[in-house]
């Protein structure tokens, strides 16, 4: 399936490795190491279909990126590779499924998984062509990095700048890893019918996008985008965001998102979903207030396997798209470097949707998250950060979950 662009990555790569100016191939090149200890609880209150009613799962994740600089010349050529690599430190098959490690068939998390990832480039100017493994993060694709390694998407992809105040984004992804396998799987679709049941998806090799975004001032700018999920959906996609200092220590941030879905394949998709979200901001403090409203016969559509949609509602747990659905939220967000400590942050926020159906009968749903990081700002273990995220979950006709995550990452920079 991916003989094409396999062979592309290969002339791109052997042409550009044949060309003798390879000073800024080498002297532009990064190598790092990202280290990720992930730990997770999930506490269903309730009888879960599954069965379960305790996931726990601990383990150790390696991220190793290579990104090569381009040779010299009106088009110059380069390399970047992506090695991944997940440990189980603890888990058991009782316990299995939070989406941090690979499930085997018995039901129980494998010891380790991992992949490699390939990506060939090209550039001409301000505009890059690149051809192989992508971390996206589109707001139509965006990858989930939520756990112990990263989603990644397979397939060709090119960015342009060479307007001024304009960059413009065109590609197809053919396939995806998603973030607790090894493999490649093909793509498929994930949205709520009326009622509250998943619609069927038809596994597909074609998502193909593109986009726009547009900075006519510093502090105003508009994205378009584009999307069809072959055999399943087309999405199109309008994001303004406006920044606006207030005063010295005051600003006033506005941002609006709008989705309008349709079906493709006879999947009766038809959603139509408006978000926006004001926060002011006073120093280290700011607070915001958000509200989302969904129309149409079926919930926003968006990649499965768990990509993220770029909705406002999508928050650490549940996703708030049931067919429907209106959201209200509100949120908090501190950086004590202000108060003397540098290097602590605090998000918290609360949700709550309505007007939705799950069966018959009127549901609702609330998600209270709180996360508490800290970066490390000297001495031998600088930059080494510490992440508590904690979820309250509760819905009317939904299972209820309260979970934990502990995170302890540092990025190793070689050169």
């Amino acid at each position: 399936m991916f003989a094409k662009y396999t062979s592309i990555a290969v002339v791109m790569i052997s042409t550009g490795m044949a060309l003798p100016a390879m000073a800024d191939f080498i002297d532009d090149s990064q190598l790092t190491l990202e280290t990720r200890n992930f730990y997770m609880n999930r506490d269903w209150r309730d009888d879960h279909p599954s069965g379960k009613h305790k996931l726990e799962e601990w383990g150790q994740g390696f991220m190793l990126r290579f990104n090569s600089g381009y040779t010299e010349g009106p088009v110059g050529f380069g390399v970047d590779a992506l090695g991944l690599l997940g440990i189980k430190l603890d888990s058991g098959g009782g316990t299995s499924g939070t989406g941090a490690l690979l499930v085997q068939e018995d039901g129980k998390a494998a010891d380790e998984f991992s992949s490699l990832g390939l990506t060939a480039k090209a550039r001409a100017g301000k505009s890059v062509l690149t051809v192989g493994t992508h971390e996206s993060l589109l707001p139509l694709s965006f990858r989930n990095d939520t756990r112990l390694l990263p989603q990644t998407f397979n397939g060709a992809q090119i960015v342009s700048q060479d307007l001024d105040k304009l960059t413009l984004t065109a590609g197809q992804f053919r396939s995806t890893r998603l973030r607790d396998s090894s493999d490649e799987e093909d793509l498929t679709m994930f949205a709520f019918a009326k009622g509250g049941g998943l619609i069927p998806s038809k596994p597909t090799d074609r998502f193909n996008y593109a986009g726009v975004t547009y900075d006519p001032l510093p502090n105003l700018r508009a994205t378009y985008y584009y999307a069809e999920l072959k055999d399943n959906y087309n999405q199109q996609y309008l994001n303004l965001i406006h920044t606006q200092p207030l005063s010295e220590n005051w600003r006033l941030k506005s941002e609006v998102r709008y989705f309008h879905s349709e079906e493709q394949g006879n999947t009766g998709i038809d959603n139509r979903t408006l978000g926006s979200m004001f926060t002011l901001g006073y120093k280290g403090h700011n607070l915001g207030v958000g509200y989302q409203n969904q129309s149409g016969s079926t919930g926003m559509p968006f990649l499965g396997g768990g990509t993220d949609p770029w909705a406002f509602a999508t928050v650490t747990y549940h996703h708030f798209l049931y067919a429907g659905e209106d959201t209200w939220q509100i949120r908090y967000d501190k950086n004590f470097a202000d108060m003397g400590l540098p290097g602590l942050t605090l998000m918290s926020r609360f949700l709550r949707g309505d007007n939705f159906q799950v069966g018959s009968a009127d549901a609702s749903e609330r998600e209270f998250n709180t996360d508490v990081t800290y970066v490390v700002q000297n001495g031998p273990f600088k930059d080494v950060y510490l992440r508590w995220r904690n979820v309250h979950y509760r819905g009317s006709h939904t299972v209820d979950n309260d979970e934990n995550r502990l995170v302890i990452g540092y990025t190793f920079r070689f050169w």
